[in-house]
């Protein structure tokens, strides 16, 4: 699939670089397949003792030397660099975009390469745990598509949809779902160092049963709310615990959050009117006539 394919990353941060360490873990390239484009010498450097690909200062060299370029950089200097690298990568046989909030238009029209994926991934990528959603224009060949699908892979799980309006959607659910989570371990590890275990140990045990529920919920198969109710006896911890959160709205400030999420997202990708595929506000107890 990747034989005598060359691969050009613009930008080599965390999800550049966990690209780049996925695919040749995986050996679907060949270090010397691989070149990266970053501005950071102790990065390039850090990328070239750890991997032995080749890396440059050059977007231009880098997209040209490409067949298949990837858009790793941030979204705010995205201006600067798809003029820079315009005159490569209209030859490329794909462009794949995981820059946040880029709707595919922007980088197709910028880069007058019509063969785009776009992708938002989110931050366990790193580790290969990661899932990132994407979608093509209907200029990306199956074989192209194939690639694009593989190197996600690389990445933990991909779900491919065929809606762009979607990729705001996963921004705001699994792109920052992790911010989320993160805050619930630290608000949890918090709650038991005020118990009385030292921050180490309650570190361990809220770690580790939000790694255990994880797994177990997704091998057990059942619906969350059976879960949830297999620990919840009636007039035990956990029904009072659950009380006090469902008091609090915790239902409602997460459907809030991530709601305003995707807003930001839609906001960041030139603002465009929100997707009916949406549905509705979470405070918006009105029916849906359909007008």
């Amino acid at each position: 699939m990747f034989t005598n394919v060359k691969i050009a990353f613009i930008g080599g941060g965390n999800m550049g670089g966990a690209m780049v360490h996925g695919m040749i873990k995986q050996k679907l390239v060949e270090p010397d397949q691989i070149i990266v484009s970053d501005p950071r010498p102790e990065r390039r450097a850090e990328l070239e003792a750890r991997y032995g690909i080749q890396t440059t200062t050059n977007n231009l060299d880098a997209a040209t030397k490409g067949d298949i370029l990837v858009l790793a950089v941030k979204p705010q200097v995205l201006d600067v660099v798809l003029p820079e690298v315009r005159g490569g990568a209209r030859t490329c046989s794909l462009v794949l975009s995981i820059v946040a909030g880029t709707a595919i238009k922007s980088i197709s029209d910028g880069l007058a390469n019509p063969s785009v994926v776009r992708v938002m991934p989110n931050t366990p990528a790193q580790i290969g745990q990661g899932i990132s959603v994407w979608t093509a224009t209907n200029e990306v060949p199956e074989a192209q598509r194939q690639q694009a699908a593989l190197l996600l892979q690389a990445l933990g799980e991909e779900i491919f949809v065929t809606d762009e309006g979607y990729l705001d959607m996963a921004t705001a659910l699994s792109g920052t779902g992790p911010a989320y989570i993160f805050m619930f371990l630290e608000a949890m590890v918090d709650a038991g160092v005020h118990l009385g275990f030292s921050r180490h140990i309650a570190e361990k045990l809220v770690l580790q049963t939000m790694r255990g529920s994880v797994e177990y919920a997704a091998q057990s198969g059942d619906h969350l709310a059976m879960l949830r109710n297999q620990v919840t006896s009636p007039g035990g911890t956990s029904a009072e615990a659950i009380y006090q959160l469902e008091k609090g709205g915790l239902r409602t400030v997460v459907s809030r959050a991530i709601w305003a999420a995707y807003q930001r997202s839609v906001g960041l990708g030139g603002g465009r009117k929100v997707s009916r595929l949406a549905g509705r506000h979470p405070d918006d107890n009105d029916v849906d006539n359909g007008d």
